[in-house]
């Protein structure tokens, strides 16, 4: 009885917290197939380890901090130093909402700049930007979830935020674009 009402607790927190998952690998990563992989090997290692994320005080944390050494346990792997993915996920509205065309032309324009300017980072500093900036967590909470000091984060998110400013304004803005 007590397995099924721990299965039953876990398939209740992966299908309300997978969404949020997925959209946090995705940034990490910056790919909807790869993003769905590490969503998929976080579940894995949650599952096996449910009884440990359960006394945890924060769960939704602990599943950021499997995510996201997943997601740099991977980078430091040899596949995927052979591999070169390309192309674009699906794009969802956050709302659902269908703005007009030419706001979702300059939205779509400037995401997609963000995006490639985000996967230019190193691996730490893309999981420092995206703790920081997309999950809104504090210095601390994020070297918490990094297990590193909070001085490596703030010259992390430091070397980040300059990289992407130096990236993005080498891009021609999306008025320069359009004829």
């Amino acid at each position: 009885m007590a397995k099924q009402t721990r299965d039953e607790e876990f398939t209740e927190y992966v299908a309300s917290r997978s969404g949020w998952l997925r959209k946090v690998a995705y940034l990490l990563c910056g790919d909807w197939h790869r993003a769905d992989d590490l969503v998929q090997e976080t579940i894995t290692k949650l599952y096996v380890n449910w009884a440990r994320a359960g006394r945890m005080e924060n769960r939704d944390g602990y599943a950021r901090r499997v995510l996201v050494n997943t997601f740099l346990a991977e980078q430091r792997s040899p596949w995927w130093r052979r591999t070169v993915r390309s192309g674009a996920g699906p794009d969802t509205t956050a709302d659902g909402g269908e703005p007009d065309a030419t706001a979702r032309h300059v939205d779509l324009d400037t995401a997609l700049d963000l995006r490639r300017a985000l996967a230019a980072l190193p691996p730490r500093q893309r999981a420092t930007v995206v703790l920081r900036y997309y999950c809104d967590l504090s210095i601390e909470q994020a070297a918490e979830a990094l297990g590193c000091s909070s001085g490596n984060v703030k010259s992390q998110s430091s070397r980040a935020l300059d990289a992407l400013r130096g990236h993005l304004a080498l891009r021609p803005t999306v008025a320069e674009r359009t004829p």
